[in-house]
């Protein structure tokens, strides 16, 4: 590992701080049908090897995310960048094997992360998500620019209280802090039934910012209580928690009153829709803005498991979209000459 090597044996100590681009030209020179060896390259390596070579835990986190992952179904993003464990990272004095499971994204996601990923479990919560959602680099850079990292699994919740331990793990896991709308425009003075709308107009990029596994069941779900007719704002199925998520959208702050209603409706989904072979249904409450001791207070005494978290980024349409076209108003004109004209003949 060329990476490796370079820290190793201090190269630039023992040789100059030229050396990575004599090394460079060396390698092209020795090998010219084979790409990345520019000095640029190597110097990735280099830093590369010296972000994951600096963890004692490296090969515990390593470990943990492969076994949360099945790889043998992933399909790799560069033909022949599968890496066997041959390589080492040199660490606290002992040699470690290389991680397979990095083979699996293509190198400059690599570097991207590296560059732009401030410690270790931030680089390896994106390259088990690229892995994960098959995401490209653009995918890779957008999710770190939203940060992501930080974002995930910050939803106030109670899962822990009322959630087994795997599954309140993964439920953290898919429920983030804030949801980014920056996909749907609406007017300034937009309702829940107008957010509700774009967010179905709009399905496909709603499910990317929810995550992978979730499936969109039906928007004014009806499920009738008592004889009453009660309608589910977003309904959804996560594939791998095997359970419903019910989803409620406010656009305003959060209200205490807001996760009495939601536990209704994630009690009705358990009673009414929910088979004995699916986990409890969940309940996520979507909102403008929210109080955390609020959100706690009224969690409290609630036995159904849910989550309160809140949007952002939606875009204000201009106003222009709701004045009258060029075409619209020279129409008028017309139509108000041929009414006055009308009007001044009926008068001679």
């Amino acid at each position: 590992m060329l990476g490796r090597d370079l820290v190793t044996r201090k190269a630039e100590e023992k040789w100059g701080t030229g050396i990575v681009e004599q090394v460079s030209l060396d390698l092209q020179n020795e090998f010219p049908n084979i790409k990345g060896f520019s000095a640029r390259n190597l110097w990735n390596m280099k830093k590369w090897y010296l972000f994951y070579s600096s963890s004692s835990q490296f090969e515990n986190k390593i470990k943990h995310i492969a076994d949360s992952l099945n790889t043998s179904f992933i399909k790799l993003h560069q033909v022949g960048a599968e890496m066997q464990e041959v390589d080492f990272l040199h660490q606290a004095g002992a040699e470690i094997a290389f991680p397979s499971l990095f083979s699996y994204i293509p190198w400059r996601h690599h570097v991207e992360i590296i560059t732009k990923c401030t410690d270790i479990n931030e680089s390896l919560f994106y390259i088990q998500r690229t892995i994960q959602e098959g995401w490209s680099r653009a995918a890779l850079l957008n999710a770190i620019e939203a940060d992501l990292y930080h974002k995930t699994g910050g939803a106030i919740t109670n899962f822990e209280q009322h959630l087994e331990l795997t599954q309140s793990k993964l439920a953290k896991e898919i429920t983030k802090e804030t949801y980014d709308l920056g996909f749907i425009s609406l007017p300034p003075e937009y309702d829940e039934n107008d957010l509700e709308d774009a967010l179905e107009q709009n399905i496909t990029q709603f499910l990317l910012e929810l995550g992978t596994g979730f499936a969109f069941v039906g928007r004014q779900k009806e499920i009738v209580v008592a004889g009453k007719t009660r309608k589910i704002d977003m309904l959804f199925y996560h594939i791998k928690l095997r359970c419903y998520v019910v989803v409620e959208l406010k656009v305003t702050a959060f209200d205490p009153e807001f996760a009495g209603k939601l536990n209704f409706y994630v009690n009705a989904v358990n009673e009414l829709i929910k088979t004995e072979n699916e986990n409890p249904t969940i309940g996520l409450l979507i909102c403008k803005d929210m109080n955390q001791t609020e959100v706690q207070w009224a969690f409290q005494g609630i036995q159904t498991p849910m989550g309160v978290a809140t949007y952002n980024q939606v875009q204000i349409k201009e106003i222009t979209d709701a004045l009258p076209s060029v075409e619209e108003i020279q129409k008028r004109i017309e139509l108000a000459e041929i009414e006055f004209n009308l009007n001044r003949n009926d008068c001679t």
